[in-house]
């Protein structure tokens, strides 16, 4: 141990023996890593000033910030013990599969144990002899009742393994690092490996300096890193022109963490001064655009969401999901905003950003699930899909659309509607949500987004909008929207048959389908659906799902191509009729051979041009 975490927690204990001591005390965790080549780590939670009337409760989250359904992280740790002052073994519980109790106890009890983990992303735990990728509530056991607690980490080895420590934790010194309470500290996901690092400064509106900067651990020199540097830049200067301005930083810095390897998890995870970026690229050499898309996403949150704060996340409840209906604002939109930046810094060109408008206008007009289910209860499916588990089948092809696309699509709609119906932008309602509810901390609900809107605009308009596109399923105009832009909305496929997307595997003679057909698509009209085994279609054998698109290829809509399968009530034909595919793709008037007229150019150029001064 390190002399000011000795002194520190020596202090702590005297308070603790002192019957006078005041009531709120520390929390003390030491983090070693004797078998890290084995994905473990010795973690020891110090309690002090524990009440001495009633059992002690200590447990593991089962839910994270940024992640909306929940998780089994109990599952990860094990020797669990409890020790007093003196290192006395006290009995243990375990009451709940991740809730431990201590009837008997002193003042200052020790829980120790060891944690798992080899799931490098943003939500869970990664280590081995390379780092050590901890997200707080994967790792770490708290005491209930304790949430005000200031908190203090130790972290040892990182000599021994050749380890920095970045994280958005305050530096107390040498390898001690602390939070205010509970909810701060589980909102600060740490790395400790050789990261490379680059740092710059940023002066925000009010004058002040803040420090911005990345944290890399991956296998490029530091000469790649700072060249991605000057790129992060180009997009944090383009989000601070979105609210002009940044928020006001704890501890006056905000960093980027990033851990690239190809035996990661994929991730961006959002925390209050910092983001989780985890890629499975080889590097950033290479990768660096597919990267930017990440970090820029993830920045947006810094005020969409961390501090521009639904109310059905508030407080961040660790033992259970939080359900929120406003997802389709804080990810959707800021999903939106994500690629649009990269296209206002000059990465995206306009023809790789008609590929990202398509998707997000299919997203919509495509499957089943948007023509039903409205973005707020898409948003509260997210306590089953964000990362979610389900070891049994479930129907999300025709009852889900992901928040994240759909609040997108929504987002590019309304900014096409303010520009061309009132000549103010997206940018302009986001500030103004920023100045009512982020910069004050105040959480918002649906309505108050509303009524924002409805001061930018006017409550009828307002009122019209979220009736028929936040609570309900109308779809907007996206053809004549975009045309303002000089982007034409058309097929994907034109006057080609489709018969719907068929997931499958070869097996049972034929191809088994795996999941449920959409019910919008000829497939399901037909009957066919997940476990069925197709055997021939139009007469031709089928083994898998590639050979479909062969057989139809030269088939129109209206075509009937029969079906040869077998299920569990036997052999089945069959007759499905061909369809022209709902999909659409966006494209330049220019690419279309049309003409792009000054007021399009103009529009365009509003719209997707840098707003850097």
């Amino acid at each position: 141990m390190k002399k000011i975490f000795l002194m520190a927690a020596a202090a702590f204990f005297a308070l603790a023996a002192n019957a006078q001591a005041p009531a709120r005390n520390g929390v003390y965790y030491l983090v070693s890593f004797p078998n890290a080549a084995h994905h473990e780590a010795e973690i020891t939670m110090t309690l002090t000033d524990v009440p001495s009337i009633g059992a002690l409760k200590v447990r593991m989250s089962r839910s994270s910030p940024g992640r909306y359904a929940t998780h089994e992280f109990g599952k990860n740790i094990y020797n669990v013990k409890a020790t007093d002052i003196s290192g006395k073994e006290l009995s243990i519980k375990q009451v709940e599969g991740d809730v431990y109790e201590v009837a008997e106890h002193g003042t200052v009890v020790k829980i120790s144990y060891t944690l798992f983990g080899n799931h490098t992303d943003g939500t869970y735990v990664g280590i081995d002899a390379s780092h050590a990728h901890l997200n707080m509530p994967a790792s770490f056991m708290w005491a209930i009742g304790m949430a005000n607690r200031p908190v203090k980490f130790e972290f040892n080895d990182l000599d021994k393994y050749g380890w920095k420590v970045a994280t958005q934790l305050k530096h107390e010194g040498d390898n001690v690092y602390s939070a205010p309470d509970l909810q701060y500290m589980m909102d600060s996901p740490t790395e400790l490996s050789n990261v490379k690092t680059n740092y710059w400064d940023v002066v925000n509106t009010n004058g002040k300096k803040q420090k911005m900067g990345i944290a890399v651990h991956s296998d490029d020199d530091q000469a790649t890193v700072d060249k991605f540097a000057t790129m992060v830049q180009k997009v944090v200067l383009e989000e601070k022109a979105v609210f002009g301005e940044q928020p006001d930083y704890d501890y006056g810095s905000y960093t980027f963490l990033d851990d690239i390897h190809p035996t990661n998890f994929g991730d961006g995870m959002e925390h209050r001064n910092s983001t989780c970026i985890v890629d499975r690229s080889e590097k950033i050499a290479g990768n660096e655009n597919n990267l930017l898309g990440t970090y820029s996403h993830e920045f947006f949150h810094s005020w969409n969401v961390e501090r521009i704060r639904p109310k059905s996340l508030e407080p961040f409840n660790f033992e259970h999901a939080n359900m929120s209906s406003e997802l389709w604002f804080a990810e959707g939109f800021t999903q939106y905003y994500g690629e649009l930046i990269l296209a206002r810094a000059g990465f995206n060109s306009i023809d790789d950003y008609t590929g990202t408008i398509g998707g997000l206008v299919n997203s919509v007009l495509a499957p089943p699930a948007p023509a039903k289910y409205s973005p707020a209860q898409m948003s509260r499916y997210a306590v089953f899909t964000d990362a979610g588990v389900a070891v049994d089948a479930t129907n999300y092809t025709n009852v889900f659309t992901s928040y994240y696309v759909y609040g997108g699509a929504t987002a590019l709609a309304l900014d096409l509607r303010l520009r061309s119906e009132f000549k103010i932008t997206l940018d302009d309602y986001m500030r103004q949500v920023w100045l009512a509810y982020g910069k004050t901390g105040k959480p918002y609900t649906i309505p108050d987004l509303q009524n924002v809107l409805g001061k930018v605009t006017n409550p009828k308009f307002a009122a019209a909008f979220f009736n028929d596109y936040i609570y309900g399923v109308k779809k907007n105009n996206y053809e004549a929207l975009l045309a303002n832009a000089g982007l034409l909305l058309q097929k994907a496929s034109p006057g080609k048959g489709w018969m719907g997307r068929i997931q499958g595997r070869p097996g049972n003679g034929g191809l088994v389908i795996t999941g449920s057909t959409s019910s919008n698509s000829p497939a399901y009209k037909a009957g066919l659906d997940a476990n069925d085994t197709i055997l021939q279609i139009d007469g031709k054998d089928v083994k898998e799902a590639a050979s479909i698109n062969d057989i139809i290829k030269d088939k129109k809509p209206g075509d009937k191509v029969s079906v040869s399968y077998k299920n569990r009530t036997g052999k089945h034909e069959g007759t499905i009729t061909l369809e022209e595919s709902p999909s659409v793709e966006v494209v330049t008037y220019e690419k279309a051979g049309k003409e792009l007229s000054q007021q399009q150019k103009d529009f365009r150029s509003n719209w997707l041009s840098s707003k850097v001064k």
